[in-house]
């Protein structure tokens, strides 16, 4: 097996190598390429993932590339995990809502249509050069927003793509944390888009869950209000509190002394310090405080299920395809599907709780006009994005946003026109 890794600059690389070595009997990876775009990141990943992978007694040939050709050409398995414009950049779609009292993050409301604006044509390119060197391959995808990702993938070209989020695990880990209970006894309705899902029908060993073992569930969901959970009868995204919780959120955003952006600007620099040394051959500590555990375990399952051909249980972002019935067929979703070679089936979604139909179906608006403004480079499309999404949804502040968000990311979109 090939195994290419698109982004390997990233922090979480060696979180793959680690769940390669934990299924090394089943998963037989002889070749792990390594691309990204910035040399200097790439070399010392290179360094500490040989280091890493003697460690784990991981048996794999390890190389970087700069060549995307090079690391997509006859791959089985390509993870995209980009970050265009870096954490810089980020930063940057954090600040300037925030001037105007709206939400600043990475994967919603405004300066996450940017993030999708400055990743879509990349990510195009990436699905476009593996149509024509590895048109049987899979790209597993973890660059953020996933879910407009995807759509755009899907929509624009005809390489195979599988949208993933650790979110789709978090009520399985959630209840070995409270409860104690192993991941494969714990089931559940899984239902909306990437960052924007509800979870219901929770059952142990096909037992419906008690109220008291729900409340218990709320309560590891730190970010959303255990009293909200309660209220809606239904667990939710982490990403919930953007929506529910919005003033309140905002508030203590722009009180805190930074930005998740930057905080992980300053992270970054220890992480990537201790992967530099070259007699380190550990993950650093700091990599945990990182954020995103569980992609790596989510990744492995997707490979396992297709290579070895195990009907597999998994939520992933796909089109829609009637599965939520008042969302487009196109739409892409963040459904269950059932994995295997043949490649991923939506099941058939349970009853969707009735206080989360239009939240879905607003965000998902939003994402279609995205997309399209993304590869259309139409600022007008872009106007009605923002003006879709519950988050912006002010005229007068869409006239605002729209000419600072551009020139701020005037860099990394070709696709518009600029004067």
């Amino acid at each position: 097996m090939k195994f290419a890794i698109v982004g390997a600059g990233s922090s979480y690389t060696p979180e793959l190598l680690e769940e390669m070595a934990n299924r090394k009997e089943t998963l037989p990876v002889k070749e792990i390429v390594l691309y990204d775009i910035d040399e200097r990141r790439l070399q010392i990943m290179e360094g500490f993932c040989k280091r890493f992978a003697a460690r784990l007694g991981l048996e794999v040939s390890i190389r970087s590339t700069l060549e995307l050709d090079d690391a997509l050409y006859g791959a089985d398995f390509v993870d995209t995990q980009i970050r265009v414009g870096g954490n810089a950049q980020r930063v940057v779609d954090e600040k300037i809502p925030l001037k105007y009292g709206l939400v600043g993050q990475e994967t919603t409301g405004a300066g996450g249509m940017m993030k999708a604006f400055r990743t879509i044509p990349v990510m195009l390119n990436v699905a476009r050069h593996m149509e024509q060197q590895s048109p049987d391959g899979w790209i597993i995808n973890y660059t953020n927003p996933t879910g407009l990702v995807t759509e755009a993938v899907t929509r624009y070209t005809k390489a195979n793509i599988a949208g993933f989020c650790s979110g789709g695990i978090f009520p399985k880990m959630w209840a070995k944390a409270a409860l104690g209970v192993d991941y494969r006894r714990v089931q559940y309705d899984y239902v909306g888009l990437n960052h924007m899902n509800f979870i219901s029908n929770i059952t142990i060993d096909g037992r419906p869950i008690t109220q008291e073992e729900f409340e218990k569930l709320a309560v590891q969901n730190e970010s959303v209000d255990p009293e909200l959970s309660k209220l809606l009868g239904v667990l939710t995204s982490p990403y919930l509190q953007w929506y529910y919780q919005t003033s309140e959120r905002v508030k203590g955003v722009l009180e805190a002394p930074y930005t998740r952006g930057e905080y992980v600007q300053m992270l970054e620099k220890e992480i990537f310090a201790a992967y530099a040394d070259p007699n380190n051959d550990e993950k650093p500590a700091a990599l945990a405080k990182r954020g995103g555990g569980g992609y790596s375990e989510v990744a492995m399952n997707f490979v396992n299920a297709v290579y070895n051909n195990v009907d597999t249980e998994m939520v992933v972002n796909v089109p829609n395809g009637g599965a939520v019935p008042f969302l487009p067929d196109s739409a892409v979703v963040e459904i269950p599907c059932l994995v295997n070679r043949r490649g991923m089936a939506p099941l058939h979604v349970g009853k969707v709780p009735p206080m989360c139909w239009g939240l879905i179906s607003a965000v998902k608006n939003y994402e279609m006009l995205a997309v399209e403004a993304a590869v259309e480079g139409d600022v007008r499309k872009m106007k009605w994005a923002l003006l879709a999404h519950p988050l912006v949804r002010e005229y007068a502040l869409v006239e605002k946003l729209t000419p600072e968000l551009l020139e701020a990311n005037k860099a990394y979109l070709p696709q518009f026109h600029f004067e």
